[in-house]
């Protein structure tokens, strides 16, 4: 028989065979302990060639905390290089959607749980704020005091209004967390009179609301010229800093993966032996006590909080930003953020509003033809089809071609001259010429080849038509209708937002 020492060698040269004909194939070769799949998953993702790719490549290799704090530096010069408060207040409110889009993302991005029900957390740190800090029962209590109060309150009803996630996914959820939300909005519209109390004063909602006070320091809401304080700009924007950070640490912890492998297949993390349920309230509470949290500095500034500012297009907005940035992603949610409320502002102005849809379609353009004939085909018809159409407009009558665009300028004054603008319009052409367009838009759809290439160039015009004449007179109803054209054109183009990961690979 054999001793103790022949048994070693016979088990362990097998063993050393082994790992040398792993390493002879490779690092990614299966071996023990190594699944081949997962180890050759970077040959399996799709990159980005070209001139692009490289940039994109080169940009992933910059840390994170080099990103944020470039990002962070920028905001604190904006007041250094401009002086508006209009300009300023537009800064702030950009730097509270990118904290309500950070805690949306928790829930969505990372849970995998519809919310909608979201903004009633933004709400609720609104009310506890103006409730333990203005006159409304006179208490005034310290804001260092009231601010972690509020985030522990908004944890907790985010935690009650996550029980019945336990058992409902997707519409069912979104129904649920759709009633809480409009729950919110019926008490808080109608809580000037609750068993003869007033909580919340109606739709007069709560006025003269305490401003901030930290380690002595009075942060006031303007200048003594009436501006925008800027002093609140940077208390947001260290908030929001160290909620990045935080939220960054707890995507890379076990909390983290866990909520991601729930929001992949819930099935698969229970049969994993996570506790599922545990990490969808987790999910509801985290996401909840950050969207209070943002709501104490936004009702400090404003001074006052009423219902109509947790209204549903709020809601629309935030998902807006979650998705064209890239749910999962926390730089993403960020930028997105940053579109999209610089964006609605940009379009108040007929002006500015004229030049954004004008280098948006030409963007498009050169996005899907890049540097082809088609491009040049494609523009040059449009242009010359529309110098065709106003010249035949006004020899049939002066009338239809003597109109005036909103704003002029020099971009105006060129779409007036080769833009259909009437002097007035008849009731029927806005309802006719905008559900044309939607029509041709879903045409394209359905062909191809160079039929589509023909019928993109009266597309393109009739979209120019309706802008001038419809669009650019109601910016107010034009800035959501552009949002929600943006958000379908990045859907279908890239479904997984900016800087958003595919979900599931092609091989």
């Amino acid at each position: 028989m054999s001793g103790p020492s022949d048994w070693d060698d016979s088990l362990t040269t097998p063993l050393e065979g082994a790992a040398e004909a792993s390493a002879a194939e490779g690092p990614t070769s299966p071996a023990v302990g190594r699944d081949e799949w997962v180890a050759r998953h970077g040959e399996r993702r799709a990159i980005r060639g070209g001139l692009l790719g490289t940039l994109e490549q080169r940009l992933a290799v910059v840390p994170w905390w080099a990103w944020l704090t470039l990002f962070a530096g920028i905001v604190c010069l904006l007041p250094v290089g401009f002086e508006s408060g209009y300009v300023r207040r537009v800064a702030f409110d950009t730097v509270v959607f990118m904290l309500l889009a950070l805690a949306l993302n928790i829930v969505v991005g990372w849970g995998g749980l519809l919310d909608l029900g979201f903004v009633a957390f933004f709400g609720i740190g609104a009310y506890t704020y103006a409730l333990l800090s203005s006159d409304q029962y006179d208490i005034h209590l310290p804001t260092l005091v009231v601010i972690p109060i509020v985030a522990v309150v908004g944890g907790i009803v985010g935690w009650l209004v996550g029980l019945p996630s336990r058992r409902l996914t997707g519409d069912y959820l979104a129904i649920v967390t759709l009633f809480f939300f409009q729950v919110f909005l019926t008490f808080t519209n109608n809580g000037d009179n609750v068993f003869g109390e007033s909580i919340t004063n109606g739709p007069n909602g709560i006025l003269n609301i305490d401003e901030f006070k930290i380690f002595g320091w009075d942060i006031s809401r303007s200048t003594s010229e009436g501006l925008f304080g800027v002093e609140y700009l940077y208390v947001a924007l260290g908030l929001f800093v160290l909620v990045y950070v935080g939220l960054h640490l707890l995507n890379d912890s076990r909390t983290g993966r866990a909520w991601r492998s729930l929001r992949e297949d819930p099935l698969a993390a229970e049969l994993m032996g996570m506790p599922v349920n545990r990490l969808k309230l987790m999910a509801f509470a985290f996401g909840a006590s950050v969207a209070a949290t943002t709501g104490t500095v936004a009702t400090a500034l404003n001074g006052s909080v009423f219902p109509q500012n947790f209204e549903f297009p709020l809601l629309i907005t935030i998902y807006t930003m979650v998705i064209l940035g890239g749910a999962g992603s926390q730089a993403g949610v960020v930028l997105g953020a940053v579109i999209v409320s610089v964006l609605l502002e940009v379009l108040r102005d007929p002006g500015d509003a004229r030049g954004v849809f004008y280098v948006a379609i030409l963007l498009a353009l050169v996005a899907v033809f890049r540097a082809s004939w088609q491009l040049v085909a494609v523009l040059g018809g449009t242009v010359v089809f529309g110098i065709a159409a106003h010249l035949v407009a006004g020899g049939i009558d002066d009338r239809w071609t003597s109109g005036s665009v909103e704003a002029s300028g020099r971009l105006g004054e060129w779409a007036s001259d080769w833009v259909i603008v009437p002097a007035s319009l008849a009731g029927w052409v806005p309802a006719v010429s905008y559900i044309g367009l939607v029509a041709l838009a879903l045409v394209l759809t359905l062909v191809h080849g160079w039929l589509r290439t023909a019928l993109l160039v009266p597309t393109l015009y009739l979209a120019a038509f309706v802008w001038e004449n419809v669009m650019v007179a109601h910016p107010e109803s034009t800035r959501y209708i552009v949002l929600g054209a943006v958000l379908v054109a990045m859907m279908v183009a890239r479904p997984q937002g900016l800087l958003g990961e595919k979900r599931v690979e092609i091989v």
